[in-house]
């Protein structure tokens, strides 16, 4: 399936007591015009930016709702959503 459409929607971030946010934005992907995934979140990890499936608590743990089951997809989300995140004001 193909990703169709991309939204990134910028956390706008505050400091907290020392603490900085990693949290920069959370995204929607759409597969085919048929098939939306919401609540992606774009993370800034150690080895920079990296997209975050959605997830639930359970148990006191955090279990994905949706994920891919390869490499080369989570990839292409992953660059869809960077892309898309690197054109909004907020990142320029």
């Amino acid at each position: 399936m193909k990703i169709t459409d991309v939204k990134v929607y910028p956390y706008k971030h505050k400091d907290t007591e020392n603490q900085v946010s990693k949290l920069r934005a959370y995204a929607t992907i759409v597969f085919e015009h048929s098939f939306i995934v919401r609540d992606l979140k774009l993370i800034e990890g150690q080895n920079g930016l990296f997209v975050s499936m959605p997830s639930r608590r359970v148990g006191g743990m955090y279990k994905n709702i949706v994920h891919p089951l390869n490499a080369e997809t989570r990839k292409d989300i992953e660059n869809m959503v960077i892309d898309e995140y690197s054109r909004t004001e907020v990142y320029s």
